[in-house]
C-alpha cells in the first residue's frame, strides 16, 4: 500500500512524517525503516526505527532507487512499514514528468502488495499537481 503526505516544500510534512512513524512503531509487530536525503532527523525518530540516509549510497536514478528499496525489503523479511522522506529527491524524480512518477509509484505499491509493506511518501507538491492516480493515495495535504 502507499500513502501520500502531500504539500509545497516547508509546510510541515516531515513533522507529520516523524509523528505517524513514531506513533506506528508502538503497534507494530514488524519493523519500520525511515529513508531521508541526510541523517538530520536522526533524534526525532523512535530507536526502535532504522534511518537509512541515502546520500551514502550512489543512486542516480528511479530505477536505481527501486533496486535499493528491493535490496532493503531482501534483508529484512519482518519489514512493515518504510516512510519515505523527500519521496522526489531521495527517487530521483525531482525533474521526472508525471509518467515517470506514476511508473514509479506503481512499483513501489507492487512491491508493497508482494511484500506486505506499506510505503508513506513525503512529496514536495500540492495534492492538485499530483497525477490523477495519485490524488487518491494522498492521506494528509498540507
Amino acid at each position: 500500500m502507499i500513502q501520500i503526505i502531500a504539500g509545497k516544500k516547508g509546510k510541515g510534512k516531515t513533522k507529520h512524517l516523524l509523528e505517524k512513524a513514531n506513533t506506528e512503531i508502538k503497534a507494530a509487530h514488524g519493523s519500520i525503516v525511515y529513508l531521508d536525503k541526510s541523517a538530520k532527523h536522526m533524534y526525532e525518530l523512535n530507536n526502535k526505527i532504522r534511518l537509512i540516509d541515502t546520500s551514502a549510497y550512489p543512486i542516480t536514478n528511479s530505477d536505481e532507487f527501486i533496486g535499493f528499496i528491493c535490496g532493503i525489503l531482501s534483508q529484512d523479511n519482518d519489514l512493515e512499514q518504510m516512510y519515505l522522506d523527500s519521496f522526489l529527491k531521495i527517487a530521483n524524480l525531482e525533474n521526472a514528468d508525471a509518467d515517470k512518477l506514476e511508473r514509479t509509484v506503481e512499483k513501489l505499491g507492487s512491491i508493497g502488495e508482494t511484500y506486505d509493506v506499506t510505503f508513506v511518501l513525503s512529496i514536495s507538491m500540492d495534492k492538485d499537481e499530483l497525477p490523477e492516480k495519485e490524488k487518491e493515495k494522498v492521506i494528509v495535504s498540507l
